[in-house]
């Protein structure tokens, strides 16, 4: 397939694999490179020198072309984008934010640069300030997205700009890039689909997840886990073993949380830890390793722990 992403990057497929942070490393930028798409690395708030290492790593293990993304919001925004000219990354895409004070600079050490953008008013924006394209991210997409939706974004941003439109948000197989190209898109931006693929680093149990699609949570639970999350947040910091520094098992099988936490004591009880493999224990202990009301919250609105004890 030849479109106008394929001729400006120099790849086989116009496809790119997300920038999902801490997750987007060298070994899944690399495979999806070397599988003839672009991988990006994910900046995220993530320190100078770990991507440095990632850049250099992937350099090893793909002599395709691949890229960074860089989260403008991030405190080592202006690092990186030194970073990338210095190592000369191929490609940078950027999110969060308006790239334009680097725009300049990346073009002349001749990194093609792709924004992602959730309004028409961004996309002219950044084709006028020199982007070689843009990503038109719809609001089904992860990260720092608006609030239109892919189907309505992509063919107002086609319509509006000269430069190629990459259609990112929702999409995660030949049906949605099909439908992405009938709306003007010439490339897509693929994330979550990558969580499947071996070379991604999520835990085995996310990646069982994922492939059963049962970490798309109904809307009755969403808001069942950020009302527990709510209460955790509220109440657990308070308690002695945060103070003593217990982890979430000890506390959880010790029974703490049973009269803290009225209503959701079932999520952290020790009933629901005893019917966890030593897999999902594990699962556990990387998610929230020390017990604070912060850690909690995050852990019983993570899909993969809510599934791990309500779906049998």
């Amino acid at each position: 397939m030849k479109t106008r992403i394929t001729e400006l990057l120099g790849v086989k497929y116009p496809l790119l694999q997300g920038g999902m942070a801490w997750i987007a490393d060298s070994r899944l930028a690399a495979a999806v490179s070397n599988a003839g798409g672009v991988g990006l690395i994910a900046g995220g708030a993530a320190p100078v020198d770990y991507i440095r290492e990632q850049v250099r790593q992937a350099k090893e293990l793909t002599d395709k072309p691949f890229g960074v993304n860089i989260m403008l919001m991030s405190p080592n925004t202006a690092d990186l984008a030194q970073l990338v000219i210095d190592e000369k990354v191929p490609v940078v895409t950027t999110g969060a934010g308006s790239p334009g004070r680097y725009i300049a600079a990346w073009k002349e050490a001749g990194i093609k640069v792709i924004p992602v953008i959730p309004t028409v008013a961004l996309a002219k924006r950044m084709e006028q300030a020199g982007a070689d394209a843009v990503i038109a991210e719809g609001t089904e997409s992860g990260g720092h997205i608006g609030e239109i939706t892919t189907m309505c974004l992509v063919p107002q941003v086609a319509d509006a700009v000269q430069i190629p439109v990459i259609a990112a948000g929702g999409i995660a197989d030949g049906r949605g890039v099909a439908a992405a190209f009938m709306l003007g898109a010439e490339g897509v931006q693929l994330g979550t689909r990558f969580l499947a693929s071996e070379e991604c680093n999520i835990h085995e149990t996310y990646r069982k997840l994922v492939l059963r699609r049962e970490f798309l949570v109904s809307s009755d639970a969403a808001v069942e886990m950020t009302a527990a999350a709510t209460v955790l947040y509220e109440k657990y910091d308070s308690l002695q073993s945060y103070q003593s520094g217990a982890t979430t098992i000890e506390a959880a099988q010790s029974g703490m949380f049973s009269s803290h936490i009225d209503g959701y004591e079932t999520l952290l009880s020790p009933a629901s830890l005893d019917g966890l493999s030593p897999e999902g224990l594990a699962a556990f202990s990387e998610l929230t390793p020390r017990a604070s009301g912060n850690n909690l919250g995050k852990l019983v609105t993570n899909p993969v722990w809510y599934y791990a004890i309500t779906v049998p």
